[in-house]
């Protein structure tokens, strides 16, 4: 599609005139136009339009001066845009589209909020409680930046020039003042930014919310306190019996930590968070829902190689959520009527749009009762694609910690199969992935872990019959592979030789030299093992006490039906700032090193 023309526009505009000055709805979807299309002089003319649907185009941007300043409904679903802040050129917009966006994030659904004051609907959903959330980061982000103000005004030196103190000040602030979730991290810092610019503009005097454009008052918004970072979660993610506000458990932990070697005592964690963001209908009777399998996202930043962030993904039920660990905000929540979830595993990929420009990708896989590994794009809230990967149901999957399109997934048909999933295309769709290996199990394979020193080389898996290692070096000519190493445990009883738990010690135990794991009674048993790592040779297996039991919090905070629970999976990241448990009765329990 080339640039736009008056005819054009008056062809596809509505009511149908000869003049742009009478077109009050114009549809320019499906053109494939690019952002330099859109002529600013040309569609300047459209001065009575008030519906415009830009929707299935390749649109990186808009041109912020486009001046539809009646405009009220706007829809731009499907295209690439990385940047809404022009979207302030349309004080009066009510509607608006903006799903299938990729490199969107939750921090531009707040900074749409922010800048739209009349806006009532984006998605198609109601826009309020974004509203509410924006109102409550934008108080909270005003009053810190102005303490951080009279803090840095307090000392400076008569002497010192004033712009460039005043340059030095917004500097700091953005540095230094935080508040809210990592993934909420963009939006802070650019509100910080404009208060602080702000503040300096009007020499000092108090940055009040209403530099923020007034939304339509309501009855009870006077009434509303101001909330904590904690209360800033979405309608549907349920804590148990708790009111939004005091979702922060303050039940104390059984067991006090002891140093396993008598000098430094172990990390103590606290309680955090307990969810129900996997009811069925969202509701909070549902305590029968299992949860299966958790995994935290890695920090792709450069320098930044095997960190990972606050974020959770999760899974269990029809849905897939992924959680803000601090806050306990289910930021993004993906369901598959018909399916059950039962593993989740993280990869980064580059992604080059088509302007050239390279940007990476986290992408999500998912599967589970139906066969099926589904691709998500978490941030854009939608998948990409769907692998038929086999027959049977998929019981757990992972990727290759060094080819980054490279998917391992295991399955109740007793095979693990190898696939290489590709890059999307322009449209951030994947095409048909290729399978590259296919492993024969003698039994069923419950969990997977490259080798830590040669994940290139081969693959550990544990078993309903025990755990098993294959050679999976592509340059070989076989294609399918039976097990070259087996384990065998003594005892004869089925459940003496499952493994269903399994990590290299040198690479995937956290930092701290912790060891965790669940049991049938809603326990979270904490090891410390530093001490036996660090002897050479290593001892000999021994019975060892645990260095901390977590138990669920007193049953007036999580009602009696609750009291007992299975837990099925426990994950902490590397850094062992935060522990997510998941049970067989629908809790998602998070706590953090106190």
């Amino acid at each position: 599609m080339g640039p736009l023309s008056a005819r054009l526009l008056m062809q596809r505009g509505r009511p149908k005139s000869d003049r742009l000055g009478k077109i009050r709805s114009l549809d320019l979807s499906g053109l494939k136009l690019l952002s330099e299309h859109l002529d600013p002089k040309l569609l300047s003319r459209l001065t009575q339009l008030q519906e415009l649907d830009l929707s299935n185009n390749q649109l990186e941007t808009l041109p912020a001066n486009l001046g539809l300043s009646h405009l009220r409904i706007l829809r731009c679903a499907n295209n690439q845009l990385g940047d809404v802040t022009t979207l302030c050129q349309f004080p009066q917009l009510e509607e608006l589209s903006l799903e299938g966006n990729p490199f969107l994030t939750v921090s531009d659904n707040l900074k749409v909020s922010f800048l739209l004051p009349k806006l009532r609907k984006v998605n198609g959903k109601d826009a309020s409680s974004t509203s509410s959330q924006v109102e409550s980061l934008n108080r909270e982000l005003t009053s810190r930046v102005t303490a951080h103000w009279e803090k840095f005004m307090a000392t400076l030196s008569p002497e010192e020039e004033a712009e460039k103190a005043q340059e030095d000040f917004v500097r700091s602030a953005i540095r230094d003042v935080r508040y809210g979730p990592e993934s909420l991290s963009e939006f802070t810092q650019w509100r910080v930014r404009m208060i602080s610019e702000e503040l300096v503009a009007s020499g000092g005097i108090q940055v009040h919310e209403a530099d923020r454009p007034e939304r339509p008052s309501k009855a009870t918004a006077a009434q509303e306190p101001r909330a904590k970072p904690g209360a800033l979660k979405r309608p549907d993610d349920v804590p148990l019996n708790l009111s939004p506000n005091k979702r922060v458990c303050t039940a104390p932990v059984e067991g006090s930590p002891v140093g396993s070697d008598d000098s430094q005592p172990a990390p103590k964690l606290e309680p955090l968070h307990f969810l129900q963001c996997h009811s069925k209908n969202n509701s909070p009777r549902d305590l029968e829902t299992q949860l299966w399998a958790c995994a935290f996202e890695p920090a792709w930043e450069e320098g930044h190689v095997g960190a990972t962030s606050q974020t959770v993904a999760t899974c269990g039920g029809e849905a897939v959520c992924v959680i803000d660990c601090q806050t306990g905000i289910v930021l993004h929540k993906y369901k598959a009527p018909g399916e059950e979830f039962f593993s989740v595993a993280w990869t980064a990929l580059m992604v080059v749009t088509q302007a050239g420009h390279k940007k990476r990708w986290s992408v999500l896989a998912a599967a589970g009762l139906r066969g099926l590994v589904r691709l998500l794009h978490v941030r854009a809230g939608f998948c990409c694609g769907v692998i038929r990967a086999h027959k049977k149901a998929i019981a757990t999957l992972c990727f290759s910690p060094t080819h980054e399109t490279h998917l391992f997934t295991a399955s109740y048909d007793k095979r693990i199969i190898l696939w290489d999933i590709g890059v999307p295309n322009h449209d951030y769709e994947f095409q048909a992935s290729s399978q590259l290996l296919t492993l024969d199990t003698t039994s069923i394979p419950l969990r997977l872990c490259p080798v830590a020193s040669c994940p290139d080389a081969y693959l550990l898996a544990g078993c309903e019959g025990g755990c098993c290692c294959w050679d999976v070096r592509l340059d070989q000519p076989q294609k399918r592979r039976v097990c070259d190493v087996e384990f065998v445990f003594e005892g004869s009883e089925a459940s003496r030789r499952r493994v269903d738990g399994l990590a290299f010690v040198n690479d995937d135990v956290v930092d701290e030299g912790i060891v965790l794991c669940g049991d049938e009674e809603g326990n979270v048993w904490v090891y410390d093992i530093k001490r036996i790592l660090t002897q050479q040779p290593l001892p000999l297996a021994a019975p060892q006490a645990p260095t901390q039991i977590l138990k669920w919090p007193q049953p007036r905070a999580l009602g009696q039906a609750v009291t007992k629970t299975m837990v099925n999976t426990v994950v902490a990241n590397p850094t062992f700032t935060y522990l997510t448990a998941l049970t067989d009765s629908n809790i998602v329990a998070i706590w953090r090193k106190h």
